[in-house]
């Protein structure tokens, strides 16, 4: 029996929300990047992009367990000599929590052009609102992310 391997014109994307006030970062990028690469579905390809639409909402709302926030750091490099910057996962998240929940999933997702064309299906935004009504998004259930209270 051969393998079965999708065609681009067989591949259905659903879009999916998230709400992500009270969930911890990481549980919540785990789950994105499953949706995103299509590893909820059975026609799943590894060397294809089978993945849904994730739109996450209420960024700046989200959870950083332990001490990450203060300990932890973000990198950027322009690739000039001594130009290496530095931020606190604390003030990103005050500044750019949406460029936040982006690193965090894009680090789950592959590494290559099939990543990058993964990353370009996750729509993130800091408040409650979002400009996608018209793709009748479904609710996405992050399981046991909550931050116990």
């Amino acid at each position: 029996m051969r393998t079965y391997s999708p065609k681009p014109s067989e591949i259905e994307r659903a879009w999916h929300v998230v709400d992500a006030e009270g969930l911890v970062l990481g549980r919540l990028a785990t789950t994105v990047a499953s949706v995103l690469r299509g590893k909820h579905k059975p026609t799943f390809a590894p060397h294809l992009d089978t993945g849904d639409h994730v739109i996450v909402v209420n960024a700046a709302k989200l959870v950083l367990t332990a001490n990450k926030a203060e300990v932890k750091m973000a990198y950027r490099h322009s690739g000039y000599p001594g130009s290496l910057r530095a931020t606190s996962y604390a003030e990103l998240l005050e500044r750019k929590p949406d460029e936040l929940v982006r690193r965090a999933v894009r680090g789950m997702l592959p590494k290559g052009p099939l990543g990058r064309q993964m990353l370009h299906k996750l729509k993130v935004y800091a408040g409650p609102e979002h400009p996608h009504a018209a793709q009748l998004p479904r609710p996405l259930e992050v399981a046991a992310a909550r931050r116990a209270s």
